[in-house]
């Protein structure tokens, strides 16, 4: 056999090797199971934390700022951490040893959250409480780009956000079932301190994620890049902090045009949905129960309809999560992100003439719709433009664009509730509403690669490359 039948017998194996082998719905399932659990704890934290702060004696201007931890820690950990786990080849694989230590430090953190007893207490817990979250949510996202398959990923992420909509939906009925169906709300909590089913909730969330995360890492196996000896090599190069800082500002700079454009996108929408994090509970409890006072039983039960409300609609964001990727595929992404977004602003916008608290279902139902979409058509557009090399690092830059207009809300946002909207919270939530309007519109600019290809024929230039035909950096 000649050399040159040799190598290129080499290349053909190489080629078998880099096109991954399409996955069936138990991996997907048991690759995704982690974020149930996630989505748990982070659904228990939007919809109490408010309530939590309003409990230990905030106002409403304050909350913004008590906030503050949440999107401060996204936008240190996520790049931080995906950079690291592209460089981090384990026992355990590349992106499952951060899954298992955030989990750790996560289940944790939600046993101290509702055992605060002070304001500056439940801040500093949720600051420990979402730093550890993002350290395990966000190689999750690049997870999905190193395992699935180009023509899965949609479906992929779409898995992700059914969990996300269906832990979100368990944890939010969690204090509801405890009070209603176990009678836990007969144990009666002091003035001023944090209601026992609260607690009782965090407790069972701190078991799920840490069980649910475990599952993932001990059922979803992670194979060698095929330049492992390059990939140990860009480990021994990170060159400590000096060095970690600079690689992720050389990223940075080589941000793909998809992801700039998207930028915008997410920006307008995370404002919208930060708004809802903030004050949709409290709305209930204040603006449509009529309560006056957070230590009377009429806002602990607005809070608990609230929780109702958001298992709504993330009843809504699952099941739709389940056909995102046929309406994409029958449509564009761009139409169905479009159309979803505009949903979801025109349902926080519809919150102004809500008085029945029965009719809030429907306009959180509309809601759910850009919840679902949210979690999915973004990161389905931008992985077709990553290198496999950069996957991690690249999904924790973009998530920087979730979490700064989190911190553009956390700064700003309680001035405007105290000199511009009255402490109103409702009118909170409708300036959501028009910032998710203004998304939809913006969805229009983004470039499809996919959707460009598939119209063109032509394979864009940005396409994803075989990890091992790259060279170490």
């Amino acid at each position: 056999m000649s050399m040159g039948q040799n190598t290129q017998k080499v290349k053909n194996f190489r080629k078998r090797v880099a096109k991954k082998v399409p996955l069936g719905f138990a991996q997907l399932w048991n690759m995704s199971f982690g974020f149930f659990g996630i989505q748990f704890g982070w659904t228990l934290q939007m919809a109490n934390t408010s309530a939590i702060y309003e409990y230990l004696g905030a106002n409403p201007e304050q909350i913004p700022i008590l906030w503050l931890a949440a999107p401060m820690s996204g936008l240190i950990a996520q790049p931080i951490i995906g950079y690291l786990s592209d460089r981090t080849w384990t026992r355990l694989g590349r992106r499952r040893p951060y899954f298992l230590f955030g989990a750790i430090m996560s289940s944790l953190a939600l046993i101290l959250m509702p055992n605060s007893s002070t304001l500056w207490m439940a801040a500093g817990a949720l600051w420990i409480l979402d730093t550890s979250v993002n350290i395990s949510m966000e190689p999750f996202r690049a997870f999905v780009s190193d395992l699935v398959p180009e023509e899965q990923r949609t479906l992929g992420f779409g898995m992700q956000a059914f969990f996300i909509g269906l832990g979100a939906v368990t944890a939010s009925i969690c204090p509801w079932i405890l009070n209603n169906w176990l009678h836990l709300d007969q144990i009666v909590t002091p003035a001023g301190e944090i209601p026992f089913t609260v607690k009782i909730s965090y407790y069972i969330g701190a078991a799920v994620f840490f069980g649910t995360v475990l599952w993932t890492v001990l059922t979803t196996k992670e194979e060698p890049p095929q330049d492992l000896e390059a990939l140990k090599q860009r480990q021994a190069n990170i060159g400590g902090i000096i060095g970690l800082f600079k690689g992720i500002f050389q990223k940075v700079g080589t941000m793909p045009q998809v992801m700039k454009e998207l930028a915008w996108v997410q920006f307008f929408t995370w404002f919208g949905i930060f708004c809802v994090f903030l004050y949709f509970p409290p709305a209930v409890g204040h603006e449509i129960f009529g309560a006056t006072k957070e230590s009377s039983s009429l806002y602990q039960q607005g809070i608990e309809w609230a929780g109702i409300c958001i298992a709504a609609y993330n009843i809504v964001c699952f099941i739709y999560s389940l056909f995102l990727s046929r309406v994409a595929a029958a449509t564009s992404r761009k139409a169905t992100h479009s159309f979803s977004l505009f949903m979801g602003g025109a349902g926080l916008i519809s919150l102004f003439w809500v008085e029945n608290p029965y009719l809030l279902l429907l306009p959180m139902g509309c809601f759910g719709l850009a919840w679902a979409s949210a979690l999915t058509m973004p990161y389905s557009m931008l992985s077709d433009v990553l290198p496999v090399k950069d996957t991690g690092i690249y999904m924790g830059l973009f998530n920087a664009f979730i979490v700064l207009p989190q911190i553009v809300a956390s700064l700003g946002l309680g001035w405007v509730m105290e000199h511009l909207l009255g402490n109103n919270r409702i009118l909170a939530l409708v300036a959501g509403g028009i910032s998710m309007v203004i998304a939809s519109i913006l969805v229009q600019w983004v470039t499809d690669v996919a959707k460009q290809e598939q119209t063109t024929g032509k394979t864009p230039k940005a396409k994803l490359v075989p990890e091992g035909s790259e060279t170490a950096s």
